[in-house]
């Protein structure tokens, strides 16, 4: 797998990488990436950057930290703006001034704590990002509230109740959804799997429309488990992407 060369910019005071392929793809189509708790953007994420060169899509990570990607202020990550107002109030308007990217030109992908954040944001703007895919979505962080280090949910939430409460699945309107979402969960991942079948059964009984993948597994190793689901995860994007291209 070739090297893939990323760049660094800075976007209202926080670090994002960059991606951009050797042949953009002719439609101006780009992905927000938003990372898991490693915080490493699109470090590591060579299975990702490998599909992104070969549809020809831009990609915009930007690195918040352990913000779990709330709409709430976490002093360590700004004291001033959420994570959150991060991607919608200012990545997405420089993706369209600098790429020429609006939505439906746009979608937002994420792993881990960037899968549930971007289906949370997903759920919660709609029309801003109709396109949403997540590999491992950490979907009930409240059961990491007590962990050691994690100290960002202590700080932003009262009890894990109130986590909860904000979790994406509670953002999930039964008349105000995402046209295309996908997102898929290893069945031996015991942490985050539980959740992803309650959203799946949450969406189903409200008859939305979505696409899961619940039954590919990599034993229950997320790495590896990322690395297998980045081609499904991306090429779901490039199909939706054209999907809204031929809607509109």
């Amino acid at each position: 797998m070739p090297p893939f060369k990323l760049s660094e910019i800075t976007i209202a005071g926080h670090r994002c990488q960059t991606f951009e392929p050797s042949v953009r793809n002719p439609h101006g189509w780009s992905v927000v990436f938003l990372h898991d708790i490693d915080a490493a953007g699109l470090d590591g994420r060579a299975a990702f950057l490998e599909q992104f060169a070969r549809h020809g899509l831009t990609c915009i990570a930007p690195i918040s930290g352990r913000s779990w990607w709330t709409e709430r202020i976490w002093a360590d990550f700004d004291p001033n703006m959420s994570a959150e107002q991060l991607v919608i109030d200012h990545v997405l308007p420089w993706v369209a001034e600098h790429w020429g990217a609006q939505p439906p030109q746009v979608a937002v992908a994420g792993v881990g704590m960037g899968g549930q954040g971007a289906l949370r944001l997903s759920f919660k703007y709609p029309n801003k990002l109709p396109i949403v895919a997540a590999v491992t979505p950490a979907i009930d962080y409240q059961q990491a509230y007590y962990d050691d280090d994690e100290p960002c949910l202590r700080e932003i939430y009262t009890e894990p109740e109130a986590a909860r409460q904000d979790t994406a699945i509670l953002h999930v309107h039964p008349l105000n959804w995402p046209r295309n979402m996908w997102f898929a969960c290893d069945p031996n991942d015991y942490v985050w799997f539980t959740s992803a079948e309650r959203l799946k059964m949450k969406l189903s009984a409200l008859g939305i429309p979505h696409d899961a993948d619940l039954e590919t597994s990599a034993a229950g190793q997320s790495t590896p488990y990322a690395h297998l689901m980045a081609p499904r995860a991306v090429e779901y994007l490039v199909a939706r992407l054209e999907r809204e291209r031929l809607r509109v």
